[in-house]
């Protein structure tokens, strides 16, 4: 009762975001329609949009979350053959706790546990870049057929890209001491949650993510609110605009060398769009950040060598620059 209370109350101030933000910014001492104007309308309706937005997915899908474990997920996927093991990983991406942050431990895990490598690397490229978090917040800003193409697209990338790697046969390519690593038998535990656990466990989800990220959130929001106010429609036409052949591996360059999480960067693909970039540039813009960021080479350097994560970051670049150029086609 409590938690359909408090689902309750969330939408009906979800539905007053709107009035009530348009009313506080009046209430500021900030001229009608000047740059700080739009930039504030901006930031003061997005910040609890999206804050609120990710709290509802997070707690829902901390509940699916309790029906997985990293064992279960091991097994489920350990023996798979290519092809269904790649399709069977990026669907689990979706749907599991999993991130960069904790692609050491699950890469050893997984390796460990017989789970072929190119079966591994679709895993550890939908967990991240086709996340719930991410689907949840494009469906809400962009709509619904955005968001599912870019689900459909993004695990046609994440099986594609394993798949090949599978192919180039690079096992020998892991880090000695990973290779090294025996499988042991996982003891999954029994099932035996209740509705109560269940909903414990979106709370604590949220405690965990939302408590984790809710700055990053914020700082990427006011980074929308300060594109949407002040970087004039021209130049961003002139950078992300459908008739530059160049902006889409330009960007992809660009979102590397930087680290956000999906919520983080779906304000700024927000107000980009907003802005008249094309969408196939922002999506793979939005991608190279989640799925190539530096940090997370850095992790996978400690269970891989530098020419394995060069092939990754190859295979994974040259998809999502195709995943661009094809939305930019769509869109045109």
């Amino acid at each position: 009762m409590a938690t359909a209370t408090a689902i309750a109350i969330w939408f009906a101030v979800y539905w007053q975001l709107q009035p009530f933000s348009a009313w506080l910014v009046s209430a500021l001492p900030v001229t009608p329609g000047s740059h700080l104007d739009e930039a504030a309308r901006f930031f003061v309706f997005d910040a609890p949009k999206v804050l609120m937005l990710m709290t509802l997915v997070v707690f829902g899908m901390g509940m699916v979350r309790s029906f997985f474990s990293a064992e279960r997920t091991r097994a489920l996927l350990a023996g798979r053959r290519e092809g269904f093991g790649n399709a069977a990983a990026a669907i689990l991406g979706v749907f599991t706790p999993f991130c960069s942050c904790s692609a050491v431990p699950l890469f050893v895990g997984f390796v460990s546990a017989g789970v072929p490598l190119g079966v591994t690397f679709s895993f550890l490229i939908a967990a991240p870049m086709v996340n719930e978090v991410a689907l949840g917040l494009l469906f809400a800003l962009v709509g619904w057929k955005i968001a599912a193409m870019y689900l459909g697209f993004g695990l046609t990338l994440a099986m594609l890209a394993g798949w090949i790697i599978g192919r180039l046969h690079l096992e020998a390519w892991l880090e000695e001491w990973v290779r090294n690593v025996r499988a042991s038998a996982a003891d999954l535990p029994a099932n035996a949650h209740t509705v109560v656990d269940r909903i414990q466990a979106g709370i604590e989800a949220v405690r965990d993510i939302v408590g984790r990220v809710w700055v990053w959130i914020v700082v990427g929001i006011a980074a929308g609110a300060f594109i949407h106010g002040y970087v004039p429609n021209d130049l961003l036409a002139a950078i992300m605009g459908k008739g530059h052949w160049w902006s889409v591996p330009a960007v992809v360059l660009i979102g590397i060398p930087m680290h956000a999480n999906a919520a983080g960067i779906i304000p700024v693909v927000e107000a980009l769009l907003d802005k008249g970039a094309a969408l196939g540039t922002v999506l793979a813009f939005m991608m190279s950040v989640i799925a190539l960021s530096f940090p997370e080479m850095l992790i996978l350097r400690k269970v891989l060598t530098l020419r394995l994560i060069a092939v990754f970051a190859g295979v994974v670049a040259a998809g999502i620059v195709a995943v661009g150029y094809l939305f930019n086609a769509l869109f045109s």
